[in-house]
């Protein structure tokens, strides 16, 4: 972990809660925005909420507020990501989604900040006193205390990367634009900021887009793309195990040498953030070779997170497989932050693997790590498992030889 950047940033926010030890009396503000945008979804659609995101006062990390990947790169406790978003302010202002269409001042500025590749100073002047109230999400990560916008202004200049301003300008599906920049390496996180302000696809269409929508959707189709691929290539040739853990969330991926398939089982044992009963709970969504048709309601975003980063990995290694993973959320995990804890467990999880020879010893293997490591059966899982069992039925040609 880079230490100087988190201790001057550590250091940044004693300085500034101290300061402002009233909250209540925060008007203006000087500041810089990460970049980052949130668009709400509690309003009466098609109106959202806009708010630009920024800490209290200036600061030269700025980006590390933000930037989901680095915290998980440099291992931060939950501790330290709940520092950063409390530290946050989210200066909102009301707005109909088809306001992108039109010349409204503070729907440009969320634009030009949220399409920004460096963060952006910015002036911002309240309306009333801050809202401190804090809930948990499974799918958004805390945008901090939330006061109205009366006035915004960006105080310096917005570099925005040729490339994103290609398919802003362009007229074009913004399937395509995601792609074209997905294919440039932009984060899936930078492709769902992009989204969610309205500034991709073709100018009739164009609008704001809730960020709990804008993440989903984002996952989803760039997962769908690559499958396009995937579903072309050989089968994996051993039956493969990834396991790893983050935050307090253990994820076991199992990979049979088959046609793409894709099952998730989430299990929250007791006393972790989704879960403060004394009795494991758990959900589970599925897809076959031809996928879903509808949203995975029961995992809801925490089921397309999960799946990008493995589709990502079988298309780098050019195969396909059937795909079951058992994500085991743990008490250490006591404070939910979002789906980025999802996605950034399963790419750490990827990169720990173990082959084996046959279907018996990879379920095997499954079942002891839980039942060492958890205390839990696997198999009361196993046994549910809509995948399995389309495996164990299956007449593929290769049985037929």
């Amino acid at each position: 972990m880079n230490d100087s950047i988190k201790f001057e940033t550590i250091k940044k926010i004693s300085e500034v809660r101290f300061k402002y030890r009233d909250f209540g009396k925060i008007s203006h503000l000087d500041s810089s925005s990460p970049p980052s945008v949130f668009i709400g979804s509690k309003l009466r659609y098609p109106l959202v909420n806009v708010g630009i995101i920024s800490p209290l006062e200036r600061d030269d990390n700025a980006w590390i507020y933000d930037d989901a990947q680095y915290w998980a790169e440099n291992d931060f406790g939950i501790n330290d990501v709940i520092n950063l978003r409390n530290s946050l302010l989210n200066s909102r202002f009301q707005s109909q989604v088809t306001d992108t269409r039109t010349s409204k001042k503070f729907v440009e500025i969320a634009q030009e900040i949220a399409t920004a590749s460096k963060p952006v100073d910015v002036e911002i002047e309240l309306k009333n006193r801050l809202n401190l109230d804090r809930k948990k999400d499974r799918v958004l990560m805390h945008q901090g205390m939330r006061g109205n916008l009366k006035q915004a202004k960006i105080t310096s200049n917005v570099k925005v990367d040729r490339r994103v301003d290609k398919v802003i300008n362009d007229e074009i599906k913004a399937t395509e634009g995601m792609q074209y920049l997905f294919k440039n390496n932009f984060s899936e996180y930078t492709l769902a900021k992009i989204l969610s302000v309205g500034v991709l696809g073709l100018k009739k269409n164009k609008r704001l887009v809730p960020t709990r929508w804008s993440i989903t959707a984002t996952d989803d189709t760039l997962g769908k793309n690559l499958l396009k691929q995937v579903r072309d290539y050989r089968w994996i040739e051993d039956y493969e195990l990834f396991f790893g853990e983050f935050l307090g969330n253990c994820y076991l991926i199992m990979l049979f040498p088959n046609v793409w398939s894709y099952e998730l089982f989430e299990l929250y044992l007791p006393r972790s953030s989704w879960n403060p009963s004394q009795e494991v709970k758990a959900s589970t969504d599925y897809e076959n070779y031809y996928g879903r048709k509808d949203y995975a309601s029961n995992c809801v975003g925490g089921y397309y997170a999960s799946r990008l980063p493995i589709i990502q990995h079988l298309n780098n290694i050019k195969r396909q497989a059937g795909v079951l993973v058992i994500r085991i959320e743990t008490p250490s995990y006591w404070a939910a932050l979002g789906v980025w804890v999802v996605r950034e467990s399963v790419k750490k999880a990827l990169k720990k693997n173990m082959k084996f020879d046959s279907q018996e010893e990879l379920i095997n293997s499954v079942k002891k790590i839980g039942q060492i490591k958890f205390s839990f059966d696997v198999s009361q899982i196993l046994d549910k498992s809509l995948l399995l069992k389309q495996i164990k039925t299956q007449k593929n040609l290769g049985m037929w030889m």
